[in-house]
């Protein structure tokens, strides 16, 4: 075989590998950097969507689930689904992450062009695209691995969701957006909890978590301050002023609604182990020839197995060994972020550095740089290895990757959405280290 032919052969096989772990077909590729109508449009139709998946939820409120453990996973779900925890009551987490798209971007216009999503304040964007929440629940909480020479675990891109305070990466995950102001934009997170105190929901919170939860005494001009969007003023970082009670008990409140949504997400709902894979390891069903062709190359000669570990003795076949790496993702000039360093109506710059900023990913967290939301600290022991993580992202899980509503639909890939299709990424493993720069 050919080199041309053998490289062609790889793209083909290795998607069709990639593929069985949700069973979709690809999307097609543009490099369109336009927000246009038709994402106004897709935007409204996900919009539409979640606000029917929150009121099927809130209508079980009525009959809740007897196990606590379920009432929990619908308490966070209720959340998950709930636009009143942003800022400008128009943009639930599920906005970035929906059931038909693997719990990641559904929009697929923004796949296409930006890469990125707009946060509740509409004209900012983050730095980079959305991950998945499947399977998240799963990682392990982030630790120095002195034998491997990396870090392990952690949630984000650049695992700045440690687990190390909360024990879960996915709970303080959850901690973040509701107060990065280019996502859910709230100023303070007492006011996710004043807004929490306000919804269907909170019966069944204080049913769960205790009577306590929303027992605070808040002041008059709450609804105001939680109204502007963050971040707050410098002089005034938590400017829902409280007394250290009811400070503490929003901060307590806080951590328990993350939890809850971190429950939801590790829920068969949405951690499901249903795809053709997990059939096939059951001898329920079997690999067509291409697929088996994919398998055999993604275990060898790919060496795709390395990062994307299928599983083993004890372990669940994940597709992440949880570390973070640096593939040498190009730029993507495409992401608003670029451009988002003048000042907004607010006076907000979320990127100073404008186009000369580079993602330094782990490093970047490891030396807490200009982050758009940092729910977890820092081990100051970790200091030393932030020089060696410069560049480096968490190494995705590849359940779902390919799991879109319809062919049509495009999907981004990479931590900064530069790659606008399974072959495009594959390819660019497949040429990267062979073809002249």
């Amino acid at each position: 075989m050919t080199r041309a032919r053998w490289t062609d052969a790889l793209m083909i096989a290795a998607v069709t590998i990639m593929a069985t772990l949700s069973g979709d077909a690809l999307g097609a590729e543009d490099t369109s950097a336009t927000l246009t109508p038709a994402a106004l449009a897709e935007i409204a139709r996900v919009e539409a969507e979640i606000d029917r998946i929150e009121a099927h939820s809130l209508e079980r409120l009525a009959a809740p689930p007897d196990n606590q453990v379920q009432q929990i996973e619908l308490l966070g779900k209720a959340m998950l689904y709930d636009k009143d925890l942003s800022v400008n009551r128009n943009e639930a987490c599920a906005f970035c992450h929906t059931p038909e798209t693997g719990f990641t971007g559904p929009v697929s216009e923004l796949n296409r062009t930006t890469g990125s999503y707009p946060g509740s304040v509409r004209t900012r964007f983050s730095d980079r695209k959305p991950q998945s929440h499947a399977y998240a629940p799963l990682a392990p909480v982030l630790h120095y691995n002195p034998g491997q020479g990396d870090l392990v675990g952690g949630n984000f891109w650049d695992m700045r969701a440690t687990g190390r305070r909360l024990g879960n990466p996915a709970a303080e995950q959850a901690q973040g957006p509701p107060t990065n102001p280019v996502e859910m934009g709230l100023p303070d997170i007492a006011c996710a909890v004043y807004r929490a105190s306000q919804r269907p929901y909170r019966a069944l919170f204080e049913k769960v978590w205790g009577q306590q939860a929303f027992a605070i005494a808040w002041p008059n001009d709450v609804k105001q301050v939680c109204d502007q969007p963050g971040p707050p003023p410098a002089n005034d970082p938590m400017p829902v002023h409280l007394g250290p009670l009811d400070r503490g008990r929003a901060a307590a409140t806080f951590d328990q609604m993350a939890q809850s949504i971190a429950n939801y997400e590790a829920s068969a709902e949405v951690t499901t182990f249903t795809s053709k894979f997990d059939a096939m390891l059951a001898g329920k069903a079997q690999f067509t020839a291409q697929e088996q062709a994919g398998y055999e190359l993604f275990r060898g000669k790919a060496q795709c197995n390395n990062c994307h570990r299928d599983g083993g003795p004890g372990e669940d076949p994940l597709f992440t060994d949880f570390t973070a790496s640096n593939i040498g993702t190009p730029a993507n000039p495409l992401l608003p972020y670029y451009a988002e360093d003048r000042p907004d109506a607010r006076g907000y710059v979320a990127n100073p550095a404008g186009s000369s900023f580079v993602d330094g990913g782990v490093g970047r967290f490891l030396t807490q740089t200009h982050l758009l939301s940092q729910p977890s600290p820092v081990d100051a022991r970790w200091l030393p290895l932030a020089p060696d993580n410069q560049g480096r992202f968490r190494v995705p899980t590849l359940r779902n990757v390919d799991k879109r509503p319809d062919p049509t639909f495009v999907k981004a890939y990479g931590h900064n959405g530069y790659f606008k299709s399974l072959k495009s990424i594959v390819h660019f493993y497949n040429t990267r280290d062979v073809l002249p720069r």
